[in-house]
């Protein structure tokens, strides 16, 4: 045909490929949910159903040995995607700017947002029960679509204005911080455990 897609979304999926950092990694994550005071505040204060250290704890990877395991991992991880996207790092590494834990419970929700100031953002799962739902992208230029008609249910996956991604247990995502994206309501009946992060120039 003579058309072609331009201007790809690269998006990054892989397996942490250590299961006993991932059951680490759930223990720490309930460790801090009891023990951080001005998480689980900050978390009421702001409707977050459950607990998140997104604005209590920035120092996890040296705090926690636990956390510095996952650095380094992630740190790899980064590193290949960076390679994907073909940035031109001066012979540099993106660097692990933040790092927090989430603890989303049933009915839970994330509404849509970026992640300004960074190069790569990030989640990785610790505890995924069935339907405790998907990571939404959105295309970045749904914004300046206007008159454009709705795509029909048979369109191809590449011209979907939205992307469900599906998380397992130990998987890595991947995705450059001014995508677009949302947490699908947690509709199961434990809790969703994940790590999310940011990696900067």
């Amino acid at each position: 045909m003579p058309t072609r897609s331009l201007f790809a979304t690269r998006f990054y999926e892989a397996p942490l490929s250590d299961a006993d950092l991932i059951d680490e990694l759930d223990d720490a994550i309930r460790e801090l949910s009891q023990d951080d005071r001005a998480g689980r505040a900050w978390s009421k204060d702001h409707g977050y159903r459950g607990y998140t250290s997104y604005a209590s704890l920035d120092d996890l990877p040296t705090r926690d040995p636990r956390f510095g395991d996952l650095k380094r991992h992630l740190d790899r991880h980064v590193a290949a995607f960076a390679k994907e996207c073909a940035f031109d790092l001066g012979g540099k590494r993106l660097k692990l700017d933040s790092l927090w834990v989430n603890l989303l419970k049933p009915g839970g929700t994330h509404s849509g947002h970026i992640h300004p100031h960074s190069v790569v953002s990030g989640t990785l799962y610790i505890a995924v029960p069935p339907g405790s739902g998907a990571l939404k992208l959105e295309d970045p230029r749904l914004p300046m679509l206007m008159a454009a008609p709705t795509r029909l249910p048979d369109a191809p996956p590449d011209l979907a204005p939205f992307v469900y991604a599906e998380p397992v247990e130990g998987t890595i995502f991947l995705w450059e911080s001014w995508l677009r994206h949302e947490v699908m309501p947690n509709a199961a009946k434990s809790e969703r455990l994940s790590i999310s992060f940011n990696y900067r120039m």
